[in-house]
């Protein structure tokens, strides 16, 4: 199990679509902590330590009763602060002992449920979440990738896998242009600014997309990255992804799709773009599983970089000391896209 660092605890991830947590327990993963998510019959969230006291049985197996969790062994049920309200066949004179489970805190924002592991942080998701517009959300999505967080982050961020990885569909490596990136720290993560790209050498700008005005790749710590497309009508585009690590060797990925000022009603996304959007998933997920195989074959060894690998410092120093670079420099880097 890796050894994560405590204060990567104290923030906020996405764990769960809404439309997922219903009566019936889900049982999901974050940072190697297991809970068990459900919706009470008001409608209240219950995020609980995935193990009843008594015997260790899943909760995630039980069933909820009207605002209770119930263990599906022994039917031990706890209410949403995790306090033990039933022993069935314990007798109307005995006390229910003063057994507590765990308890997480949990909020909806953006289609998803998002979950703090540590008792205390964070009071809510970053500020560039909490911001989007909910109204303008036309796809949402949940997959998971076989790769370590810092590498599937890396993978969403960074233009220059796309000419190869997703040749043709995102970018042509015949076709380059010369662009320059602008990095620059921020307070939540921070901004890569392109400029000199007007428009891509892919299809899916040939078939989706118009001439841009800016392209710019945001990090929110911990796990959100945000690819911003605006447009010369006005219009702009936001592909969110949120990374939540299961383990060291997992990744799940919440997606969502926002579309502002231009027509793109959410079925017309799913029958058209959703088919593209999804094999660009599938080749991420592959070139993925390749870099994670061929690691665990050679060990743990430290990959060479260039000026032109402009995000992995910062990912790599948030997620072994749980915290943002403490002076970082804005930098720009030429390059060819």
């Amino acid at each position: 199990m890796t050894a994560w660092h405590p204060l990567l605890f104290t923030h906020w991830y996405a764990v769960a679509r809404a439309d997922e947590v219903r009566a019936k327990p889900l049982a999901v993963t974050l940072l190697d902590t297991h809970v068990a998510l459900a919706r009470t019959e008001g409608g209240t969230l219950i995020a609980l330590e995935d193990r009843c006291p008594h015997r260790h049985a899943p909760l995630s197996a039980g069933c909820v009763n009207g605002e209770r969790l119930a263990c599906p062994y022994h039917g031990w049920s706890f209410d949403a602060e995790g306090q033990l309200c039933e022993v069935p066949g314990l007798p109307a004179d005995a006390s229910v002992p003063p057994i507590r489970v765990r308890r997480f805190a949990t909020c909806e924002l953006d289609g998803f449920i998002w979950l703090r592991p540590a008792a205390s942080g964070a009071e809510q998701p970053h500020a560039m979440i909490c911001a989007t517009d909910p109204d303008t959300r036309r796809f949402l999505w949940r997959t998971r990738w076989s790769a370590n967080v810092v590498d599937a982050m890396e993978n969403f961020l960074d233009p220059l896998h796309t000419h190869f990885v997703h040749a043709g569909l995102v970018r042509r490596d015949g076709k380059r242009v010369q662009a320059r990136a602008s990095f620059i720290p921020t307070g939540e993560g921070f901004t890569v600014d392109y400029r000199g790209m007007p428009a891509q050498s892919g299809l899916l700008y040939r078939l989706f997309e118009s001439e841009r005005t800016a392209e710019r790749a945001h990090f929110a710590a911990p796990g959100s990255a945000r690819l911003e497309y605006t447009y010369a009508n006005g219009s702009r585009v936001l592909i969110d992804l949120h990374f939540t690590p299961r383990s060291a060797e997992e990744t799940d990925v919440f997606v969502t799709l926002h579309v502002e000022g231009r027509w793109a009603p959410a079925w017309a996304v799913r029958l058209l773009a959703w088919p593209f959007l999804k094999r660009v998933n599938d080749q991420d997920m592959a070139i993925l599983a390749l870099q994670a195989r061929n690691m665990r074959r050679f060990g743990d060894r430290n990959g060479a970089s260039t000026s032109l690998d402009i995000v992995r410092g910062t990912l790599e120093q948030f997620w072994s000391q749980g915290a943002l670079p403490a002076a970082p420099m804005a930098r720009d880097v030429s390059m060819l896209l």
